[in-house]
């Protein structure tokens, strides 16, 4: 296989036309076909479904693109990492967030880079705790923050933060001082995370001790679908304080920690074992530890506390 054949297999299988990927990678239409052949020719079965809408990858397609995605990234690292540089550590980095710490932590964690690492190229995923595990055990990220998680033989885990999950109400709700009950919460209809989602776990475990009766009237595994109906006041919702501290503060929710029992989460930093870790990512993970402490420290991650290892 060579370099220019994975890179029209990915090419098409992400944009579904070779006049597209052709477009893209600066060649002429036949050579892109003649490159897809080649390797059909190689493995021995078809890569690519062919219709009037375009190219869709077949299963074994999919199977190879991705590999050939981690192949072209590794090489990408390597041209990063080896091209002289004297003053500052190069390399790319792929960074796993959780989904609710995105408004949190993304931008100061960029800004942070960019200032004392300008030869590191970020790319940053969000998704749920379960997502970005797989990611971190598939290489797809070079570390991720996850939560309740520790050490295992193949990841290294450094805890970050403990912090405390908010009862969510529509902006028009009167919140007292005193604290947020279960039974307060449970008096409104609920939109929660779907059934065997870690925060749904750590709700439905809550729940359970507090002997309360739920009525739940949306699951979603999607934060934004879970903010936006409390918003309109379809009813309360349960969610961890990073991803709601800023729209609580601009008025768009209510809302506070809960208590009897309290509920929380330690969420920590893990990166995979196996391997050499590049400079380029042990630099960043030593600015995602400083940029989640300041961002304790002074106050912007709500109820959060600074975890101690061990």
């Amino acid at each position: 296989m060579e370099l220019k054949q994975l890179l029209a297999l990915v090419t098409v299988g992400d944009t579904g036309s070779v006049t597209k990927a052709a477009r893209l990678l600066h060649v002429v239409q036949p050579a892109v076909s003649r490159y897809i052949r080649a390797l059909e020719d190689e493995v021995g079965v078809p890569l690519f479904e062919r219709s009037r809408q375009g190219m869709t990858l077949t299963p074994a397609g999919e199977v190879l693109a991705e590999r050939a995605r981690r192949a072209l990234l590794e090489l990408d690292r390597a041209r990063a990492e080896i091209r002289p540089d004297r003053e500052h550590v190069r390399g790319i980095v792929t960074i796993g967030l959780l989904e609710s710490t995105v408004e949190l932590v993304a931008a100061p964690l960029v800004e942070a880079l960019g200032r004392r690492h300008p030869g590191i190229d970020v790319r940053i995923l969000s998704a749920f705790s379960g997502h970005l595990r797989q990611w971190l055990d598939d290489g797809a990220v070079d570390m991720s923050l996850l939560y309740n998680v520790n050490s295992t033989p193949s990841i290294a885990v450094t805890p970050l933060l403990r912090e405390a999950l908010w009862a969510i109400a529509p902006p028009d709700t009167e919140l007292g001082r005193e604290a947020l009950t279960w039974d307060r919460v449970c008096e409104n209809r609920l939109i929660l995370p779907v059934a065997g989602h870690g925060l749904r776990t750590l709700v439905d475990e809550a729940l359970g001790a507090a002997a309360a009766a739920p009525t739940i009237v949306c699951q979603t595994n999607s934060m934004p679908v879970q903010k936006r109906l409390v918003a309109v006041g379809t009813g309360w919702s349960v969610l961890p304080a990073a991803g709601v501290a800023e729209d609580v503060a601009a008025g768009r929710l209510r809302g506070g920690p809960i208590v009897d029992p309290a509920i929380s989460r330690t969420i920590v930093l893990a990166l995979p074992r196996a391997g050499r870790i590049p400079p380029a990512a042990e630099v960043s993970a030593t600015e995602i530890v400083r940029v989640t402490h300041r961002l304790v420290e002074d106050g912007t991650w709500p109820t959060a506390s600074v975890a101690q290892a061990g």
